[in-house]
C-alpha cells in the first residue's frame, strides 16, 4: 500500500514512518509512505503557499496552484490515488472508516493549514476526515493518526490476531491485559490466566471485555453482534453478580 503526504512541514511527519510497527513496515516493503513538501511545488523564489482571501477576513488560504501542480506530478508518477483531506469538516474517523482507507491501493492525504485550502482544490479531494470535533493549527498530526490507524489493518503490518483483539474491531472494548511478575504490591494476576486452561481463558477475556463495554462504551455495546462465547460469557458474568450480592 502507497501512502502520500502532502505538506509544508515534512519533517513534522516523516517520524510517522521511523518507529514501531510502521517503521517494520516500511522496511519490509509492506507500506510505502511517501512525504511530499507542498512548497517544492510553488514557483516563486520564496515558495509561497498562502495568500489573502477574497473578500477579506482573518487568516491567509493555502493557494491552488500548488496543489494542482503537486497532483499532476503524483498522477503521472503514480497513477490515481484516494485523496483525503483532513479537515474538522469530514466524517469522523473511526475504526470501520480506517478499515475501508486500508482497502485503497494508494491514498494521498492533505494537510492543511492556515484558514483552509481554496476550495477549488476540492475537484482532487474524495474524503474529508475529521479525528475530533476542535480544531487544531494544522493537519498533520490528524494525518498522522489516520496513517497509523490505517497501517494496522494491512495485512502483515500487525499480527491477525492482534487486531481482532483490539478495542473496537468488533465493537467491543478490549480485554484487560497482565504481565511478569505474578504479583505486585499485593495484586496478583487473576488465576484463570495462568491455569493453563485457553478455552477458559478465552472466555474470561471475552466477559471482560462485555464487561468494560457496557460500563465505559454503552452506545458501542449497542451495537455488538452477540456470539455463542458472548453468550456463555454473558452467563458467567450474570452468575458472578448474584454470587457477590449475596
Amino acid at each position: 500500500m502507497r501512502i502520500g503526504i502532502v505538506t509544508i512541514f515534512p519533517d513534522f511527519v516523516k517520524v510517522i514512518r521511523e518507529y514501531g510497527v510502521i517503521a517494520k513496515a516500511v522496511e519490509n516493503g509492506l507500506l510505502h509512505i511517501d512525504i511530499f513538501n507542498l512548497r517544492d511545488f510553488t514557483t516563486d523564489k520564496h515558495k509561497v503557499v498562502d495568500d489573502y482571501p477574497y473578500g477579506g477576513g482573518p487568516g491567509m488560504v493555502m493557494k491552488p496552484e500548488p496543489f494542482f501542480r503537486f497532483f499532476e506530478f503524483f498522477q503521472s508518477n503514480y497513477g490515481k490515488a484516494y485523496v483525503v483531506l483532513t479537515s474538522p469538516q469530514g466524517r469522523r474517523l473511526d475504526n470501520k472508516v480506517a478499515m475501508e482507507l486500508a482497502n485503497k491501493e494508494q491514498i494521498v492525504i492533505i494537510c492543511g493549514r492556515y484558514e483552509g485550502i481554496d476550495e477549488r482544490v476540492m475537484k482532487f479531494v474524495d474524503d474529508e476526515i475529521s479525528i475530533g470535533d476542535y480544531v487544531l493549527t494544522g493537519g498533520e498530526l490528524p494525518a498522522m493518526v489516520i496513517v497509523d490507524a490505517v497501517s494496522r489493518f494491512v495485512p502483515g503490518v500487525v499480527e491477525e490476531e492482534s487486531v481482532k483483539n483490539d478495542s473496537f474491531y468488533n465493537n467491543l472494548l478490549d480485554h484487560p491485559h497482565y504481565t511478569r511478575p505474578r504479583e505486585i504490591e499485593g495484586m496478583s494476576v487473576p488465576e484463570v490466566l495462568i491455569s493453563g486452561n485457553h478455552e477458559e481463558i478465552e472466555l474470561w477475556r471475552r466477559k471482560e471485555s462485555l464487561k468494560k463495554t457496557m460500563l465505559k462504551r454503552p452506545d458501542i455495546f449497542m451495537k455488538h453482534e452477540f456470539d455463542e462465547l458472548d453468550k456463555k460469557a454473558l452467563i458467567n458474568l450474570f452468575k458472578e453478580l448474584i454470587r457477590d450480592a449475596r
